[in-house]
């Protein structure tokens, strides 16, 4: 008797005797026989009990959902008019001859055969039930084939995959680092890999020439929507690349993974644009191509126009200011309580107001009626092509910041315009990035990405007169306002690498203790190489259309970064402190 998959069974099987082994997924009774649903991990097929067959009824009688069962019966051809065309399994069913009933399960927290929303922390706290969802199950199966892709594509182009090591030496990358105490060397410590940047290097002044790897890396910071402590990315390196060589490589994988993976055509070429275009357009570093609606320079505008509050900001770029208008199809049928909210969101997102202009169908209004003309009014229309009915939500501000606020107002509008597309893939190239910029806070400056990119060509002489004006060999690929990874071509000379080290603020004490090794391995014929990272669950959480890379990933962190299911972190014993040589000494709390 064959053992079959419960998404195996169908009308070629009819008259054979098989064997199932599954789950209970669903129950029915209907007219004294007794109908179950049986799943397993490829699928679901309806079995069916007959009371002329009374013991084996009768412990059909006592089945309930989840419980464990092996099942013997004849396939045959469901009746005229009750097949199921959702299951590749709904044109047959199987009449049980024998029931065995492996294991009994308690009521689970929430229903399995429902993808039914469940509160996140229940469904982590369960997590080996929620695998069992339909959700999860596809979900991981992407991933697999997500992966499995990537791995041919870089194999068939001549890459090795190469493990690099998980307990490294601290050399922050921009994030705190996860530590781990070493027993055998009290009081020092290893370091997870924020990201094996400097191993992966290090192979190509091996001499490797391309690499390839999917890597977890660790980075202890605040948990989010798309990030997590502890994280997959697919990491590739190559010698002798230019930047347009590295980009073209990892076009072709991802090209190759949508084709692989989801059956999906992505286009040929991607689009590209320089860093301040997608500012200036989208407000954004990571734009969302899925729709229109771009950012819209009106500064010139409202020139002239006796504004008090805008006339600084009319002096546009020149004056490092903007006025930017997003235009809102619709949105002239709105009421004054619903601009008033809007303004309110605008606020959220840095703005110190919202100028906004309806026009409606009796005549346009704005939120500064007595300020503007029709001259005026109309100018801003043909500008932003509004149509009537439409709105205009108008940002003043520093250029950085109205381009940002402007963006984020920009998704708003298409949130609320249901224009997110989960199932449309728009991809793009942004390049250009500058190679330094300003950290908010210390006003210090800091680099963009990383401090191993190398500037674009012939930039170097802008490093002591104007390092904030210098461009970067860094590229970044982004998906449906999402950055998928980035890359650049790398410094490979350990005199520059110095320099750049030294204008962060390090002193070469400093430099030498914690990038030393990698100084003396740039002074040994370092090539010429670049590379690029893909965030490995974040492709998988687009590619599903899902929020949450924590609903693409096995065994998440909640938004707490706690494993609820595991009930981690948690306290280990005084005796294994002890063999660490550490004491924990927990901040006491404050009184108030």
């Amino acid at each position: 008797m064959p053992k079959l998959s419960c998404g195996a069974v169908n009308l070629a099987h009819v008259g054979q005797a098989v064997e199932l082994n599954g789950w209970v997924h669903r129950r029915r009774d209907h007219g004294g026989l007794i109908f179950i649903d049986v799943r397993d991990h490829d699928g679901v097929t309806q079995i069916i009990f007959d009371p002329d067959l009374a013991d084996v009824f009768a412990t059909a009688e006592s089945l309930r959902s989840e419980d464990v069962v092996r099942v013997a019966g004849r396939v045959r051809a469901r009746p005229a008019g009750t097949q199921n065309p959702k299951l590749p399994t709904g044109d047959v069913e199987v009449a049980v001859e024998h029931l065995e009933i492996l294991n009994r399960s308690l009521t689970p927290p929430f229903v399995i055969a429902s993808d039914d929303d469940v509160d996140e922390n229940l469904r982590l706290r369960y997590r080996y039930l929620d695998f069992r969802r339909a959700r999860m199950q596809h979900n991981l199966g992407v991933r697999h084939r997500i992966v499995k892709a990537m791995r041919d594509y870089f194999d068939a182009h001549g890459f090795l995959e190469i493990e690099t090591p998980n307990l490294i030496k601290s050399t922050p990358e921009g994030a705190r680092d996860y530590l781990v105490p070493s027993r055998v060397h009290p009081g020092s410590f290893y370091a997870l890999p924020q990201s094996p940047q400097l191993l992966k290097q290090l192979l190509m002044i091996g001499g490797l020439g391309r690499y390839m790897q999917i890597a977890r890396c660790f980075r202890d910071e605040d948990p989010r929507a798309d990030r997590q402590p502890e994280f997959s990315q697919l990491d590739v390196e190559m010698t002798f690349v230019s930047q347009d060589e590295v980009m073209t490589m990892m076009e072709g994988a991802v090209r190759s993974v949508w084709q692989q993976a989801l059956n999906a055509t992505i286009p040929d070429p991607l689009p590209r644009m320089r860093h301040a275009e997608a500012l200036r357009r989208f407000g954004s570093d990571k734009p969302d191509l899925r729709f229109g609606l771009e950012l819209i320079d009106v500064h010139d505008v409202f020139q002239g126009a006796g504004i008090k509050f805008l006339e600084t900001a009319s002096g546009g770029p020149q004056a490092g200011q903007r006025i930017a208008a997003v235009r809102f199809p619709g949105g002239g049928t709105l009421s004054r309580r619903d601009f008033d909210a809007l303004t309110e969101t605008a606020k959220t997102f840095g703005a110190g107001g919202l100028i906004w202009i309806a026009y409606a169908p009796d005549g346009w209004k704005s939120s500064i009626q007595k300020l503007l003309d029709d001259e005026r009014v109309e100018r801003l229309r043909t500008r932003c092509e509004a149509q009537p009915g439409d709105a205009l939500l108008i940002v003043a501000d520093r250029e950085q910041a109205a381009s940002e606020i402007a963006g984020r107002l920009r998704l708003h509008v298409a949130e609320r315009l249901n224009l997110l597309d989960p199932k449309t893939f728009a991809f793009c190239w942004v390049i250009d990035f500058p190679l330094f910029e300003r950290d908010a806070q210390s006003g210090e400056i800091t680099f963009s990405h990383h401090p191993f990119t190398a500037p674009a060509p012939g930039q170097e002489e802008l490093f002591d007169e104007d390092p904030l004006a210098m461009r970067a060999q860094h590229y970044d690929l982004v998906l449906n306002g999402y950055e998928l990874g980035s890359g650049s071509i790398r410094n490979h000379t350990a005199a520059f690498q110095r320099k750049i080290f030294r204008k962060l603020g390090l002193s070469d004490e400093a430099i030498d203790d914690r990038f030393g090794f990698f100084l003396e391995a740039l002074q040994y014929g370092a090539p010429p190489h670049g590379g690029m990272a893909l965030g490995l669950d974040r492709v998988v959480m687009l590619a599903c259309g899902e929020s949450s890379i924590r609903d693409v990933i096995a065994y998440p962190k909640n938004q707490m970064a706690r494993d609820v299911m595991m009930e981690s972190p948690s306290p280990v014993s005084p005796a294994q402190l002890r063999e660490l040589a550490l004491e924990i000494k927990v901040p006491a709390k404050s009184a108030g």
